[in-house]
């Protein structure tokens, strides 16, 4: 029998994901005041340095700054790029998946034949139909990133909105839970540097050959079945956070 660890979240961690979530889908804006240590302490129960700890990982993570005489307050330059696990989880958490001041433009919704990877990604023989969705999203009037997700040609009947340009309420991923009974177990995200296509100059307005970040994400079920395979590129000086914390 594999062995299985059975520990619960440290309360520092809990208090954090919920602030920084917090900060991720809007609840607190940018110039908001983040709760103090005392009201920390008071509204969660723990200790005065688990609450200093806390606001001092925020700090680090570039979410908030303590100004003298005001406290501590979600810096503007917090909405930083996401993950695509920070947009799952905000979807499933309030049914929005970008953050404030984000919205995005589907420029295409087509079936594409699979290359050789795709081919590999989703199990299937090369040249295959896939779904393909290209989108621009934007935070204001900037362009923040080009993204291409993949689906099975399968899911056109069920979940016909996936060849639309219209945006989908809450994700594409979770738009097939619901149409195609499939259920999010798991993903991987990955992040490479390298430098800008024609297409990245065209959509992000950055220079061809630019460095950019680009990033792969895929979501399975339970079972391994691939409900989304994605692509994206965004500009650099954009900074990508994840907390963690030392057992």
């Amino acid at each position: 029998m594999s062995p299985v660890i059975d520990r619960p979240v440290p309360p520092y961690l809990q208090v954090l994901e919920h602030i920084r979530n917090q900060i991720i889908d809007g609840t607190l804006a940018p110039g908001a005041s983040v709760p103090s240590e005392r009201q920390i302490v008071v509204d969660w129960e723990v200790s005065r340095s688990t609450a200093t700890k806390v606001l001092a990982a925020l700090r680090a993570d570039g979410l908030v700054e303590s100004i003298q005489g005001v406290g501590t307050i979600v810096r503007a330059a917090a909405l930083r790029p996401e993950s695509p696990q920070d947009r799952f989880a905000r979807a499933r958490r309030t049914g929005k998946i970008y953050g404030p001041d984000e919205y995005a433009k589907i420029t295409e919704a087509s079936l594409a034949a699979a290359s050789a990877y795709l081919a590999d990604v989703f199990g299937i023989d090369e040249g295959r139909d896939l779904i393909r969705r290209v989108r621009v999203t934007y935070r204001g009037d900037s362009p923040i990133s080009l993204s291409t997700s993949w689906f099975d040609a399968s899911h056109a009947e069920t979940a016909p909105a996936l060849l639309t340009t219209e945006r989908i309420k809450g994700g594409t991923a979770a738009y097939l839970e619901q149409t195609a009974n499939l259920v999010i177990a798991r993903g991987r995200d990955d992040k490479s540097a390298r430098t800008a296509t024609t297409e990245d100059s065209e959509a992000l307005g950055v220079p061809i050959g630019s460095p950019v970040l680009a990033g792969r994400n895929t979501v399975w079920t339970e079972d391994g079945v691939v409900i989304e395979y994605g692509e994206s590129v965004r500009p650099a000086n954009h900074w990508a956070s994840t907390s963690w914390l030392l057992d």
